[in-house]
């Protein structure tokens, strides 16, 4: 039975380094997108409000509207009404009676009245919706055409950068999964609090990658023995040699060229 290969730490740092390449290409192509995932998205909600926004509004319009032929119906109902009341005061036998009929056509003539004064305030607040309709069409016109140009902008970038990204997607998980979940848990929680996600760094004239703070030849040394893997104190990072990230980066490079 073959004894199984012991995992050097030097082994964990380089492909915590890899995966670090590899992570960063991904932040790259998504930084191309930049902020237009997020655009195309607020757009699209701008552009169903919109539309929701216009369906109610030719809603009330409609219930106006048939507002306005229940009013006309029950104008046309009461002049109907005034005939008969006329006609039936050619036919009374006294005063009381004419008296009668002349009230319920004077309130028939009311509700006449009524009805019109109602039509008016019907078709006053359909013109009022109509203006509103109109002005919101017009910025669902323009957020519609900004929205296809902002679609067309992202699926051109998508189109260059998706099949590399879904490599680089697919060998992450493949590296992520060559380290032990200790270790690729302390890698993803640096990765979330640093800047620019770079979990792992190289040592850059006697400092680390993105800092400052001079690391003490001793600890250079350490770290260039790669026996154990060292944090640095200053930006929480996990730091490799120079000459390994060299190494790792001419891998990397070759394995995408």
């Amino acid at each position: 039975m073959a004894k199984k290969k012991e995992v050097t730490v030097e082994d964990k740092l380089r492909a915590l380094y890899d995966l670090q390449l590899i992570d960063s290409r991904i932040d790259d192509i998504r930084s191309v997108r930049g902020e237009l995932p997020l655009e195309v998205e607020d757009l699209e909600d701008e552009v169903a409000g919109l539309n929701k926004r216009i369906a109610n509004l030719n809603e009330d319009v409609a219930n106006l509207e048939t507002d306005i032929n229940n009013k006309k119906l029950a104008i046309e109902e009461s002049k109907t009404l005034m005939k008969k009341y006329e006609e039936q005061q050619k036919k009374v036998r006294n005063n009381r009676e004419f008296d009668s009929l002349s009230k319920e056509i004077e309130y028939q003539d009311l509700e006449i009245q009524l009805a019109e004064k109602r039509i008016n305030e019907y078709k006053a607040k359909i013109a009022q919706k109509h203006e509103v309709i109109e002005s919101t069409q017009e910025r669902l016109d323009k957020q519609e055409k900004h929205l296809g140009h902002k679609k067309s902008e992202l699926d051109a970038i998508l189109k260059e950068t998706e099949k590399e990204e879904q490599l680089l997607l697919k060998k992450s998980e493949e590296f992520s999964k060559s380290l032990d979940e200790h270790l690729f848990s302390a890698y993803t929680r640096i990765r979330n609090k640093v800047k620019n996600g770079l979990a792992v760094v190289a040592i850059e004239r006697g400092a680390s990658g993105g800092s400052y703070f001079t690391i003490p030849p001793q600890i250079q040394l350490e770290i260039a023995n790669r026996k154990k893997i060292t944090i640095d104190e200053y930006s929480g990072r996990i730091l490799v040699d120079a000459a390994l990230a060299e190494e790792e980066k001419e891998k990397i490079d070759k394995l995408f060229s």
